[in-house]
């Protein structure tokens, strides 16, 4: 028969009653009344054509067919209890399951190393699969169900999502060390001869930094001229190290690829640019066991000490 025309409940009121020889006794033990079990046996019956079970004195005694169907009902229902169970039971240490964790560049040189470092300790046989900012776009995000958590900076509240505090981000111009503006003040007409490179991180547009970048430069009444548009932080830090352009680039990537790029921040006056970093996840994935697992990891990974009891999760409704 087509098993998807079978109601699978009445599987488990005969596994019941079998493992009990007594209708009553299932009954207690699923918590329904003696008739609706007699009624699901009379379903199943007229399913499998088999009288499955037939009344021996006070008891039920199995038909061959029942018997033949026994040992496998047993072994499927404690299969699911298995899976069922599994997921409170989670184990880091012994899961081969795969994580996906959004990252744009920046935070592939900055952060990933320690995560990936915390990853292989706490998870030694499970695997951490790296999505970039474009594919997590185009996946729809972490509604899409494909990525399991994301690092960013802060953004308007999206319904769904959670998210918790990491760290605090800075950005900073950057030239290269010889530049002719390096080690100067930056007054306002020496920012405006200068020429800049641009980030597009999300297919093809500006990111939630790129927003908040641009906040910060209205607030400053500052303009950008500019000169060229790349897709990541680490071609726009080897544009600038190699040209008289500037470019825009958190400060802990700056510090990680100093000892490759001589590149120098500006003396720009005013407020720094800064950045209050997340991590994010939907609520599709919020009471999993696993998933709240690997963002312990990456919360543990990343944050400074005791930030996670100063600020905890945001929901997000």
């Amino acid at each position: 028969m087509n098993i998807s025309a079978l109601d699978l409940n009445l599987l488990l009121v005969l596994h019941t009653v079998l493992a009990e020889r007594s209708a009553a006794a299932a009954a207690r033990r699923l918590h329904v009344t003696p008739s609706a079990v007699s009624n699901s046996l009379a379903k199943l019956r007229a399913q499998l054509g088999d009288p499955l079970v037939v009344r021996s004195g006070r008891g039920l005694t199995p038909t061959p067919r029942a018997l033949e169907l026994e040992p496998h009902l047993r072994a499927a229902i404690r299969e699911l209890e298995r899976v069922v169970a599994g997921a409170e039971r989670f184990d880091p240490r012994t899961t081969t399951r795969s994580f996906a964790l959004a990252l744009s560049d920046a935070h592939q040189i900055t952060d990933l190393p320690r995560v990936a470092r915390v990853f292989a300790r706490a998870m030694p046989r499970a695997q951490l699969r790296v999505i970039s900012v474009d594919h997590f776009e185009a996946v729809g995000g972490l509604a899409g169900g494909e990525v399991d958590a994301a690092i960013a900076p802060v953004s308007e509240p999206r319904p769904g999502q959670h998210s918790q505090h990491l760290y605090e981000e800075a950005g900073v111009m950057t030239v290269r060390r010889d530049h002719p503006a390096a080690g100067k003040p930056i007054t306002r007409e020496l920012w405006a001869a200068l020429r800049f490179v641009d980030i597009h991180l999300a297919l093809g547009r500006g990111g939630i930094g790129h927003r908040a970048a641009r906040a910060w430069l209205a607030a400053e009444r500052l303009s950008l001229d500019i000169a060229v548009v790349v897709p990541s932080f680490l071609a726009a830090a080897v544009v600038a190290a190699n040209s008289d352009y500037v470019a825009g680039l958190p400060r802990r990537v700056v510090e990680a690829l100093a000892p490759v790029t001589p590149l120098v921040p500006l003396a720009v006056q005013g407020p720094p640019m800064a950045f209050s970093i997340e991590l994010v996840w939907h609520e599709r994935t919020h009471r999993d066991a696993g998933a709240r697992a690997f963002r312990e990891l990456v919360i543990a990974a990343l944050s400074p000490p005791r930030a996670a009891s100063k600020r905890g999760p945001r929901a997000r409704a």
